[in-house]
């Protein structure tokens, strides 16, 4: 079997994606790719990005990473000349392709799989999720924490009723005025302005945003390692860029798991239905930043520790397996295999 495979991010093809775990947005957030990879080659296939073949159509199946659009020139070849075998992972969220969740786009794919709980059915779309390596070992040490609390995110903003880029600046700035000694912001593009809006266009231009840099005093720059962070404070506010989408959780929240660091979430309106509940603080439940920053400023050591534990508790449980790598690969591979072994 010869399994091609295509992502919309041209940056991981030429069989980067299977060359290397690393994502140019963080620590091997392309290791599930990567992974799944490795697995098509233990089952006997051979695999490639289908830009490094001449001849497309000597592939028994392509896989698509996110929708190519019709546009692209591979997708339309393979449409041209009745290719049957495409799937489809749709992994970008509502805002940044949502031609991803029209379904007119879905009928050339013979499967699709996706973390999208509203379109999930066992037949023709399949449940997976942002995955990750599951770390043997977290360091629940209270005596490493420095400070309450941190957000670790780019600066980015699109204009949308389900975007959460507002929330997480209101989050921001609410503790800049009010306690500026219990919180740090960290990440990329804080020392450059967002233009919002119609003029949202205009963030292409970084000379732009440099004459109207907003001024946050709680950054502290960018940095090489989320956990090296995380595990120095009790807290991270970690929300979704959007909200509204079921079953849309991604590495945020995992981040705060592996590092031992408490998660302040905001996102998945289900996500009680995939992730213990008492392993987070739900936002949801505050009616302003006062009565958010009430609670976790004065919650004691062993309230502290009891959420340490339940994550510790979530991580060694069962439930993780759906975020693993694992199930990932092994959910792809079962399903595109056995429709390849039917024809056989």
């Amino acid at each position: 079997m010869y399994i091609g495979f295509y992502n919309f991010y041209d940056v991981y093809n030429k069989n980067k994606m299977f060359n290397s775990p690393a994502s140019t947005l963080g620590n091997d957030l392309m290791y599930s790719f990567y992974y799944l990879g490795q697995k098509f080659i233990e089952q006997g296939c051979r695999i490639s990005t289908i830009d490094l073949e001449e001849d497309i159509s000597i592939f028994n199946a392509v896989i698509f990473i996110d929708f190519p659009t019709l546009k692209n020139n591979y997708f339309k070849r393979l449409i041209d000349i009745g290719f049957n075998n495409l799937y489809l992972i749709t992994m970008e969220p509502y805002m940044t392709k949502s031609d991803n969740w029209n379904k007119s786009n879905h009928k050339y794919f013979k499967k699709i799989f996706t973390w999208n709980d509203a379109f999930v059915d066992g037949q023709k779309y399949f449940k997976i999720n942002y995955s990750y390596k599951i770390p043997k070992n977290v360091n629940f040490d209270i005596n490493k924490k420095e400070k309450l609390c941190t957000i670790i995110a780019g600066n980015k903003y699109r204009s949308s009723p389900i975007e959460l880029y507002s929330e997480r600046i209101k989050a921001i700035r609410w503790f800049e005025k009010n306690h500026p000694e219990d919180f740090d912001l960290y990440g990329l593009g804080w020392g450059r302005y967002q233009f919002k809006g119609i003029f949202s266009k205009l963030n292409k231009y970084e000379y732009l945003k440099s004459l109207f840099n907003v001024y946050f005093p709680s950054y502290r720059g960018a940095i090489l390692s989320k956990k090296d962070v995380l595990e120095k404070y009790k807290f991270s506010i970690c929300y979704e860029n959007e909200k509204e989408m079921p079953g849309y959780i991604t590495e945020k929240i995992f981040d705060c798991f592996f590092s031992g660091c408490v998660p302040v979430y905001l996102g998945a309106p289900n996500i009680e239905n995939h992730i213990s509940k008492n392993t987070f603080i739900d936002k949801n439940e505050f009616k302003n930043y006062e009565e958010l920053y009430e609670y976790i400023s004065s919650m004691s050591d062993d309230k502290y520790n009891q959420f340490l534990s339940d994550i510790k508790s979530f991580i060694n449980s069962s439930r993780i397996k759906k975020f693993s790598v694992e199930y990932f690969a092994d959910t792809i591979i079962t399903e595109t295999l056995r429709d390849l072994s039917t024809k056989l």
